[in-house]
């Protein structure tokens, strides 16, 4: 029997170990001690599903070790294997020559986002119909993490010796942030090669470079409450979300309020924007709608901040850095989703053109501020960004204070660890059309170095992380498995 045949034989247990790890709700939480005093950084569940995947492959024969409780990870190691006489935590007479023994490092994630509303069923039970099992972390990333699990289990029981480790590594709090991911590697070290199976097939061989960045600039209060006044502006949640809200608050002599109350009657009108005005006390509240999307996509949002700009670019306002201030978003920022007429559209062939996205804006009498999130192509950096859009501030009072960084990263369709992973995927699919992306989000593969992500949502899959009623096949979840099977023996026994 080869290593493919036996990882098919695992069906039934890969389902029932998923189904043990989606019951647990490994939603990060604070910190809490266990009995023994040990502490639990990101909360007991977390913990019991990073206990629960350590036991899983300490029961194979591998290695398993908890690093700290912050991360853990799970070693196959050179020399093993069905034809080798060796066990997996030996090298003692081993072909392989330790000082060229390297590592491979799959690097997934446990934890999952709060469950949310909508479920047509328990998210913490994983439910299986017409083939497809539903639950909490079966798509992101648990499923992808026990595919891997067993493809190590079957290239150890079936397959070549390896000639370098192999090491499941299990982050935390990959929902959350990056604290478990950052500790794993000071620990342990960046490998030689690698992937995380929290991505797309056949293969993310980029992910574009992240900038975050407020533009401020301070206001002059008006010098009479009569004046017209915006008094208060707020929009959007996060930087990397499109706004699908803004509110704003004017205040000023009432006269003013019919006019403008018609103003935005007739704005909407003509640009089919969702977008009213009510008087609310001694105040105008004007309140616009858009679509929320995920900022590495703004194309299938609708931004509520600029909806609101482009009427307020309509208002005379008294303060005069307010007017300037509106007017330059209107005119270098507005609609544009590639930075046309902010002197960053830059555009490369592996990445396509740059994205930007206004994601959150605070006004009020004093200050203005609005975060602009940027995703920059693969062969950019972030001081070319950054000096396109310093051009466009030249002479103006709207200052620029950094943010979130983090550079983009890249590896050519001819790297060897590129190719290998391209052909495991098609050596198992036969899709030779699809071929290798750079993405605009950002996955492990930034944190650990010479990793990329592979898999595990196919082409033309429903993306459902995230979402009520997360989901996965079984036919996904096997042929992701021998995907990576595939991937182990091409990286660590060719």
């Amino acid at each position: 029997m080869g290593y493919l045949e036996r990882l098919d034989s695992y069906k039934d247990e890969m389902i029932k170990t998923l189904a043990e790890s989606v019951s647990i709700p490994s939603v990060v939480s604070g910190p809490v001690r266990a009995s023994d005093g040990a502490e639990l950084p990101m909360g007991r569940a977390v913990h019991d599903a990073l206990l629960h995947m350590l036991e899983c492959g300490r029961s194979m024969g591998f290695e398993a070790v908890n690093l700290d409780n912050l991360a853990g990870y799970i070693q196959f190691s050179a020399g093993s294997g069905p034809k080798s006489s060796l066990r997996s935590d030996s090298r003692a007479d081993s072909e392989a020559d330790p000082e060229e023994v390297k590592r491979c490092d799959i690097v997934g994630h446990i934890d999952v986002v709060p469950e949310g509303t909508g479920w047509t069923g328990d998210p913490y039970i994983m439910e299986i119909k017409d083939g497809v099992m539903y639950g909490r972390g079966t798509a992101d990333d648990k499923g992808p993490v026990i595919a891997a699990l067993y493809a190590m289990k079957a290239v150890k029981e079936e397959g070549p010796a390896l000639k370098h480790d192999v090491r499941l590594v299990l982050g935390i709090d990959e929902e959350t942030g990056s604290d478990s991911i950052d500790h794993y590697a000071d620990k342990c070290g960046h490998p030689d090669m690698g992937f995380t199976p929290d991505g797309m097939f056949p293969l993310v061989n980029g992910e574009m470079g992240i900038l975050e960045y407020t533009l401020a600039q301070k206001l002059k209060p008006a010098s009479s409450k009569d004046e017209l006044r915006l008094t208060r502006l707020e929009a959007g949640t996060a930087v990397n979300i499109v706004p699908k809200d803004c509110r704003a608050v004017i205040a000023g002599d009432k006269q003013y309020f019919d006019g403008l109350i018609a103003k935005v009657r007739e704005y909407a009108e003509e640009t089919g924007y969702k977008i009213k005005a009510r008087k609310q006390g001694s105040s105008l509240c004007i309140e616009a709608a858009g679509k929320a999307a995920h900022g590495a996509h703004p194309e299938t949002g609708l931004n509520a901040l600029s909806i609101m700009m482009g009427f307020l670019g309509r208002v005379d306002f008294a303060c005069r850095e307010l007017n300037d201030y509106i007017d330059f978003y209107n005119e270098h920022i507005g609609f544009d989703l590639h930075g046309e007429r902010f002197g960053c559209k830059f555009e490369d062939d592996p990445s396509g053109p740059l994205i930007l996205n206004a994601g959150t804006a605070n006004i009020d009498e004093e200050l203005a501020e609005v975060s602009i999130g940027i995703r920059y192509p693969v062969t950019f950096t972030e001081e070319q960004v950054i000096s396109g859009i310093e051009q466009v501030l030249e002479g103006t009072s709207v200052g620029i204070v950094s943010g979130f960084t983090e550079p983009p990263i890249y590896m050519p369709s001819d790297t060897p660890m590129v190719e290998k992973l391209l052909r495991a995927y098609t050596d198992e699919t036969g899709d030779h059309e699809t071929g290798a992306m750079v993405e605009a989000g950002g996955t492990y593969a930034k944190m650990i170095h010479n990793t990329l992500a592979f898999g595990g949502m196919f082409p033309g899959e429903e993306d459902t992380m995230h979402q009520a009623d997360e989901k996965l096949s079984i036919d996904s979840f096997m042929k992701m498995a021998r995907i990576y099977a595939r991937a182990i023996v091409s990286l660590c026994c060719e």
